[in-house]
Parts: C-alpha cells; structure tokens; sequence
C-alpha cells in the first residue's frame, strides 16, 4: 500500500524575488479530499502559490512539509500548466512518458496511455505529432498525462483560461472525475463561476497574502473582506 504524502503544512512561507516580496507570508494546511480553488485578482500570488507547494520555486522563508520521503514526494503529486508544455512526440508517447520515466516498458505505457487517453475524452488520432492539437485538446493531452500516474495531489494552474465554453465543460468532467477517484486537487482560476460550480473550498489571495480561506457555500454567501467581495461582485478595488 502507497502511503500517503498529504497533508501538506505550510508554516508562515514566503517566496521573495530580488528583495521583493510576491508571496507570503502563508500558513496553511492541505489535508483531506476534494476540490481547493486558488482565486484572487491579477498579481495576487496565485501562481507562485501553487508552484511553492508543488516544489518549483524554492522558498525563501517559512517552512513547508509534506508527508514521506523526497522520492515518493514528487511520484505522487503532478502539475498542470495554463499553457501546456509540448514535447517533440506523438500525442500517445507524451502521454505515456511519466510511466516510461517510471520504467514502465514502452508497450505498457502506451497501453495505459491509450486507457487514459479514452479517460479524459481525448478524441484525436494517438499517433499524430503533439503539436497539431487544438488549444481544449493540448489540455485535455496535459490532463491526461498528469493523470496517468493516479496522483494523489493534483495541481492545476487556470487550465480552462484559454478554453471555449465546451473545452471547459469537458476539462472539469475530467476534474470532479479525477476528484472522485480520490485525487486531492488545487487549482488556480479567475472564473466565479467555475470556482462556485468545482469548489469544494477556497483560498483567496491578495497582495501575496491568504486573506480567506474556508468553504465554498461559507466563502460565496459571505466574503469576510471587501477585496474577496469586490472580486466574486466583478468589482474594481479602489
């Protein structure tokens, strides 16, 4: 049995670039199961967020700690980019590619591919190079490779932000899907109604800071600052 990496204790972290603050300080915990939606206007840390739990940036103060060894840290978390990162293959090869870094054989890891692939919707032709799918079909591609390992924390960075209505429809099927087979999920987005439709809480940034935090149904039936107020209303700050 895979022992689990959650939770997840963020104690006072902040993340600092060239003396100036873009992070922090945070102190938070990720435990239990669901959906946690990141809002907050542009430039609130959103992003620096996700990426400081996921492990891409390193933190300048505070300390962070998940559960187990560094190996099997990183084997049972992903991360899912707004704009998708390519690679020079066919769409099957990069979705298998996580398993055959894992030292899957390629036949395996394509057979898992194909399953996975069928999972998120993927519609295309497996052996077509990467980069002739569509802008939905990239994420769908992303989703599905991210996915393919059954991680148990999910991160997501405004994956749907360049998506028609119809891609992001699909891409959130894939996601309460995802959620329902026990993936913990955190995901970035500025859509409302998105974060009311998937949330099961939120997290609500300002200025680098975690102003909010709570459920869904507490969070949107009464915001406790103006700025989350302010921003769920469609509002300017002043």
């Amino acid at each position: 049995m895979v022992s689990p990496i959650l939770p997840l204790t963020l104690d006072e972290v902040e993340l600092r670039r060239q003396g100036k603050r873009i992070l922090g300080p945070v102190t938070y915990r990720l435990e239990g199961e669901g959906i946690t939606i990141v809002m907050g206007p542009n430039g609130a840390g959103k992003t620096s967020l996700l990426r400081c739990m996921h492990g891409l940036e390193r933190i300048s103060r505070g300390r962070m700690q998940w559960r187990g060894e560094a190996d099997q840290i990183r084997a049972r978390q992903a991360f899912v980019f707004q704009t998708p990162i390519l690679m020079r293959r066919s769409v099957i090869d990069c979705i298998a590619y996580p398993l055959i870094l894992d030292g899957l054989s390629r036949r395996e890891a394509r057979k898992a591919a194909e399953r996975e692939a069928d999972m998120v919707g993927l519609k295309v032709t497996l052996s077509a190079p990467v980069n002739v799918l569509s802008g939905g079909e990239r994420q769908k591609m992303a989703l599905a490779r991210a996915l393919i390992r059954a991680p148990e924390v999910l991160f997501l960075d405004e994956p749907c932000a360049n998506l028609d209505l119809h891609s992001t429809a699909e891409i959130e099927r894939v996601l309460t899907g995802a959620r329902d087979r026990g993936t913990r999920i955190v995901m970035s987005t500025h859509n409302v109604g998105q974060a009311r439709r998937l949330a099961d809480d939120i997290l609500f940034l300002s200025d680098g800071r975690l102003i909010e935090s709570g459920s869904r149904d507490a969070f949107f039936a009464g915001p406790g600052t103006p700025e989350a107020r302010a921003h769920i209303n469609g509002d300017l700050l002043p």
